[in-house]
């Protein structure tokens, strides 16, 4: 996708912004009190540079912190450095072993490899397919790769592709601030969000953030 392309889509998802919060703050008074305190959102999608190293780095950063997570990226990265970058093909000719002395687990060098037969067949979509599927075609595609889960892919929906409908459910932040927002005793189940979600549509994506924001509020704000 072009420069052009990626900044109108950029574009496009601040347009929908308000529109957005106007839907969300009438239909659920208790999000209202949430979008209220928090203030204005400032979510902004990345440019998702290539699916293949968006979901490399994705899976590289799955349970380790960001510090340490962004240091094993950035050697499995420098591998690469002389041969013209990460790519899916390069990573195909990685031995595992390779990809361990980098800092990877056995399992996530296995994943990366993965990924990278799977990129090749064709079955992660290129960029400019990614921008013209519907959300749940692109779940059930990705989540076929090794280490690769339905929450890395709506991640994946929220912070690169901009999409305004999605809802992590199993998501740990988003149950507790669900339940903040709501005054519940015990963590909500994600079915039980799932279905309270569906006055938010279409702009989940939105509720979510705030789900997640409204944590860092102080106790005084409830």
């Amino acid at each position: 996708m072009s420069r052009t392309a990626k900044n109108s889509k950029a574009v496009e998802f601040d347009a929908e912004l308000e529109k957005a919060l106007k839907s969300l703050k009438k239909a659920d008074k208790q999000l209202a009190r949430v979008i209220k305190n928090v203030g204005p959102c400032t979510l902004k999608p990345n440019d998702i540079q290539s699916p293949f190293l968006a979901l490399a780095e994705s899976i590289i950063y799955q349970q380790l912190s960001g510090k340490a997570a962004a240091t094993i990226f950035g050697r499995v990265e420098a591998l690469y450095a002389d041969s013209g970058g990460m790519t899916a093909n390069s990573v195909l000719k990685t031995p595992v072993e390779i990809l361990r002395g980098a800092g990877c687990s056995n399992a996530k060098a296995v994943a990366l490899i993965d990924l990278a037969e799977k990129t090749v067949s064709g079955v992660v979509p290129t960029e400019s397919q990614l921008h013209k599927m519907p959300d749940q075609e692109i779940i059930d595609r990705l989540v076929s790769i090794r280490g690769v889960g339905k929450w890395t892919v709506e991640m994946l929906l929220i912070f690169r592709l901009g999409r305004m409908d999605v809802m992590p459910a199993t998501d740990y932040g988003i149950r507790k601030g669900f339940g903040l927002t709501y005054g519940l005793p015990d963590l909500p189940t994600p079915k039980k969000i799932l279905e309270h979600s569906e006055i938010w549509k279409p702009y989940r994506t939105l509720a979510s953030w705030y789900l997640w924001r409204c944590l860092e509020l102080p106790e005084s704000a409830w």
